[in-house]
């Protein structure tokens, strides 16, 4: 019986070691795996960030060089054009620094956010008259309904307003031809929520569970022009955490998606 004893606790006691080995092999593994994945991410936002910065500048040297000809000097209106041109271009190169600046402050937990009223619908009106344009371009169709009785809120209203533009700009690029998008915004007992809602390609749940991961972005399928860093739907979910509200997102694979900002009032 000593014998046996002695045979059970050493069968013991390498089933023991046997398991501690599998779990650090498997998270050895698991954790190489994200590495590489995360290294994936990085590259392919690298990509993306130089195909971005590539565009405007390319332009801006097109016309930089077409002011050079003695025939375009002499007409004012092309000048004009061309200025006009390399303005919009600068101010585009502008916004992606901006953008990916503000990543990296929101990272180190250095940017400060201003505490100021803003009125939810106004500034809901104010982002899509600066989005006119490019929501024409692909004739899209907005509708409001901005029932939100008391939408004042406590908050930054800048960081606010391109909270707005990325998700608004993501149901325009992620949608095919004429899209329809849905502006709501509502009073809760506690607060005041604002939903944007597309008809566009959607995404599937596990799509979904990624989509607020830096870098991440989400497969576009026939969409081949949507550009951007992985960086928007990230910066959003910062700064509505930093205004002490929260975020959430339903969507459904070539139905749509609709994401659901909850604030509290001032």
């Amino acid at each position: 019986s000593l014998i046996l004893g002695n045979m059970w606790t050493t069968m013991a006691s390498s089933a023991g070691l046997l398991l501690v080995l599998v779990f650090i092999f498997s998270y050895t593994l698991y954790a190489i795996l994200r590495q590489k994945k995360i290294s994936e991410m990085k590259t392919d936002f690298i990509n993306n960030m130089t195909h971005e910065f590539k565009t405007p500048v390319a332009t801006i040297m097109i016309a930089s060089e077409a002011l050079k000809d003695p025939e375009i000097v002499e007409d004012k209106k092309r000048i004009s054009r061309l200025a006009g041109i390399i303005y919009d271009e600068n101010v585009r190169l502008g916004n992606h620094i901006e953008r990916v600046l503000s990543i990296a402050r929101l990272e180190k937990k250095e940017l400060k956010l201003e505490q100021a009223e803003v009125n939810l619908n106004d500034l809901v009106i104010a982002v899509l008259d600066s989005m006119d344009l490019q929501l024409q371009k692909k004739g899209a169709k907005v509708d409001l309904a901005l029932d939100a009785i008391d939408p004042i809120i406590m908050g930054d209203e800048l960081h606010f307003s391109n909270v707005l533009y990325n998700l608004i700009d993501n149901a325009n690029k992620y949608s095919a031809d004429h899209p329809k998008i849905t502006i709501k915004t509502r009073n809760t007992a506690k607060g005041v929520v604002i939903s944007i809602a597309d008809e566009g390609i959607g995404m599937t749940k596990e799509h979904t569970k990624r989509i607020f991961d830096q870098f991440y972005r989400v497969p576009t399928g026939n969409l081949h022009d949507v550009k951007g860093f992985g960086l928007g739907l990230n910066y959003v979910q910062d700064i509505v955490n930093q205004m002490g509200g929260t975020i959430k997102v339903h969507s459904e694979k070539d139905k749509g998606t609709e994401f659901t900002i909850s604030l509290p009032l001032n």
